[in-house]
């Protein structure tokens, strides 16, 4: 006997956010290219730089999150969700290597470091953190429970957080005329950004290997099930995501009592949504484990 359940809970919807934020920024990105060319600021035009693949960063993530909406097909049958783990991943090499380029370039202005109009790149800096903020401010709800939406997150978390940092350094630039202070701050603030974006990297790729999800134990899931009326043995137990925000599982329980094995499933399939936010369930009750024959048990599998 088999069953299937599924549980699709609302969802918040994040288009118009990720349409906004790309708005702002692609606006952000012409008037800081704009200032950079005028001022002939390099850290202006290499932020304007950042900017762009940042926006880049945002409509890969929107595409995931629009193509997870599709319907299911015959040659697709869990749709296009497995899309946004790899807008996750993407978006986690794009911030990587956007990291990358920074460092390398204020290790460069540490032996050459060249004098800045501090008060035109102070200004331009903190309209920079206020739309990159406020850009981050319409994803943070999400960033916990949705590894594409926490890409779109750090990407304009990172930008505040650089742009922030412009500002400091212009600051201190202005009053005490130390220009190192520039690449400086640049590399603190890129090696901060690193650490989390290291984080977001590992855990998309962890999921587009159909690992069980980092907030799942799967012993727990084993003896959740094993702990079910009159159950004597779970096998063939897997646990993947199907999206950055879903989770499927597929089991055999061997029940050798015939009683009531439909009301068995139904509590199964409440119990894994309501304990382990797992949404796709797949059950095969079995009488004993020599009644399957599927040769599915693997190493590494209960």
């Amino acid at each position: 006997m088999h069953q299937c359940a599924h549980h699709h809970p609302p969802g918040q919807s994040y288009g118009w956010a990720f349409a906004i934020g790309v708005i702002l920024n692609l606006a952000f990105v012409g008037v800081e290219a704009f200032f950079g060319w005028y001022t002939e600021s390099l850290a202006l035009l290499a932020d304007a730089g950042h900017n762009l693949s940042d926006v880049l960063g945002l409509l890969v993530a929107w595409g995931g999150y629009a193509l997870a909406k599709l319907p299911p097909s015959p040659q697709r049958t869990y749709g296009w969700r497995g899309s946004t783990i790899l807008g996750a991943v993407f978006n986690g090499l794009l911030l990587l290597v956007a990291m990358g380029g920074i460092a390398w370039e204020a290790l460069g202005r540490l032996s050459d470091p060249t004098q800045v109009p501090a008060g035109m790149v102070i200004a331009v800096a903190a309209v920079g953190v206020l739309i990159n903020t406020g850009t981050a401010l319409l994803f943070v709800r999400g960033r916990k429970t949705d590894l594409n939406i926490r890409g779109a997150y750090l990407h304009m978390a990172a930008d505040a957080l650089l742009s922030l940092g412009v500002v400091f350094a212009g600051v201190v630039i202005m009053w005490t005329q130390w220009v190192w202070v520039d690449p400086v701050s640049s590399l603190v603030i890129a090696a901060v950004i690193f650490l989390g974006t290291w984080g977001l990297l590992k855990d998309s790729v962890h999921l587009a290997m159909q690992a069980v999800p980092p907030d799942i134990d799967f012993e727990e899931v084993h003896n959740a099930l094993a702990e079910l009326p009159n159950v004597t043995e779970v096998h063939d137990l897997h646990v993947w995501a199907v999206s950055t925000t879903e989770v499927a599982m597929t089991a055999h329980l061997v029940r050798p009592n015939l009683e009531n094995d439909d009301q068995l499933l139904k509590d199964a399939s409440e119990m894994l949504h309501s304990q382990f936010n797992i949404d796709h369930t797949t059950i095969q009750i079995e009488r004993s484990v020599s009644d399957a024959d599927c040769g599915q048990a693997e190493e590494g599998t209960l």
